[in-house]
């Protein structure tokens, strides 16, 4: 697509104010609990060094090109996820609301666990740090959760401008605490435990398609793929911005941050006997206690804690991004009420999830709500969503107008981006009979 064809709407759109803001923005977005959070626990839930093995390959050979993939289209369509989609056809528009309604489920969780972060971060002011059970004994799950997404619906309000200006500061800060508590881990007694967990890997997980599945669904998750998220914020992309120079960079620094996560808790998951499928509570059930061993650990909480709760709720404020997008350019909401609507709806949504780890104990098919939608939600539709973005995009948009949004004179990541696209419905059908007949 020449440039002369750019949409006229990209004249008026609000933008990043350069690639690198763009590319701090969307760190924040897909590290923020992708990895703090949810990867230590996939990586303990699913043996260690055979699923982070799974999970590099999945991410350099499918994810990476299918990432690139969904920001130039979001940089081409320069509208929310929906308008991106409506380039291919009919069933394109269907999609876009079906990811649409799908990052509402992922945000409605994401809310709580954010809300978890405050709470310990205000806890660790008080220096009155509890484990992770008295913190859910009451009812701290549901006002936290709702008072995340009141304070997420006033930054929203201010705009584009507000996640910039909230990623700038929390990426460099963030990595220093991250790497200050992996490199007091080695001086833990569990670090020996922790390293065999992570380097050592049992190649017959391999022959189980649920190792893959969570593989798979773990690199789509921590780079936002199939969520909206990265149309979104590729539709603000200012017009130099070389986007696979941007996304590499993104990619490299939220796996980087994932593998710190991992050697930041497990030697301390060893060190005093957790375990380490443990589930969704994992980093919150360890990390109390290491601060409590660490010499000025209450001053470390405060600092990682208040940290940690910055990059979830910059990992929140993307996802209502997306919705928001959405419900103010298709429905024609205007921003401020689409805002208040969507926050709102989460609010009334989020609520089951908040319950699930309160006395209510609300549970689904023998697991807390939360862990349930995390785990169906958060891989299976996933992976799923990915998958059918990525082929709508390669089969049915013509790839001269990917190949002019991508802004690179290589057609190595061009044709790449195709072939993994136009592969993976197939890929992708062959998995589902594999799993059925394993």
């Amino acid at each position: 697509m020449p440039e002369a064809e750019a949409p006229a709407s990209a004249a008026q759109r609000k933008q990043w104010s350069s690639e690198p803001a763009f590319v701090l923005s969307m760190a924040a977005a897909a590290v923020g609990l992708g990895n703090l959070w949810r990867f230590p626990y996939m990586v303990g839930e699913n043996g260690g060094g055979a699923f982070i093995l799974a999970y590099l390959i999945a991410l350099v050979v499918v994810a990476l090109p299918v990432m690139m993939l969904e920001v130039a289209a979001g940089r081409l369509a320069q509208g929310s996820v929906v308008g991106t989609y409506r380039q291919v056809n009919v069933l394109g528009t269907a999609y876009g609301w079906l990811v649409v309604l799908l990052t509402m489920a992922i945000t409605s969780y994401y809310l709580v666990i954010t809300g978890w972060t405050l709470g310990y971060a205000i806890d660790a002011v008080r220096l009155a740090v509890i484990p992770f059970d008295a913190f859910t004994a009451g009812y701290n799950s549901v006002w936290y959760f709702l008072a995340v997404t009141v304070f997420a619906t006033l930054v929203l309000l201010r705009g584009v401008t507000a996640i910039e200006t909230i990623s700038k500061v929390l990426m460099p800060v963030l990595l220093v605490m991250i790497v200050g508590i992996a490199l007091y881990g080695l001086r833990m007694d569990g670090w020996q435990q922790a390293r065999d967990f992570m380097l050592g890997a049992d190649f017959s997980r391999w022959a189980t398609p649920g190792l893959w599945l969570f593989a798979f669904g773990q690199a789509f998750y921590s780079l936002a793929i199939g969520q909206g998220y990265l149309a979104t914020y590729g539709s603000y992309i200012p017009r130099r911005t070389h986007v696979p120079r941007a996304t590499l960079v993104v990619a490299g620094s939220e796996t980087f941050i994932a593998l710190l996560a991992g050697w930041m808790i497990f030697p301390f998951v060893f060190t005093y006997g957790f375990a380490p499928d443990a589930g969704s509570q994992l980093a919150f059930t360890t990390l109390p206690r290491v601060f409590d061993e660490m010499a000025a650990g209450a001053v470390l909480a405060v600092a990682f804690f208040g940290l940690f709760f910055a990059a979830a709720f910059s990992s929140c404020l993307a996802g209502l991004k997306v919705v928001v997008a959405a419900v103010s350019e298709e429905l024609r909401f205007g921003d401020v009420k689409a805002v208040l609507a969507v926050g709102a709806v989460m609010l009334v949504l989020g609520i089951p999830s908040a319950l699930s780890f309160s006395p209510v104990a609300l549970t689904v098919m023998g697991m807390p709500f939360l862990d349930f939608m995390d785990q169906f939600g958060g891989t299976n539709v996933v992976v799923a969503s990915g998958v059918i973005g990525a082929g709508l995009l390669c089969w049915f948009l013509p790839r001269p107008r990917i190949a002019y949004a991508l802004g690179s004179k290589s057609r190595w990541w061009e044709y790449r981006i195709y072939v993994v696209g136009r592969a993976l419905p197939f890929v992708g059908a062959g998995f589902l009979v594999w799993s059925v007949m394993a």
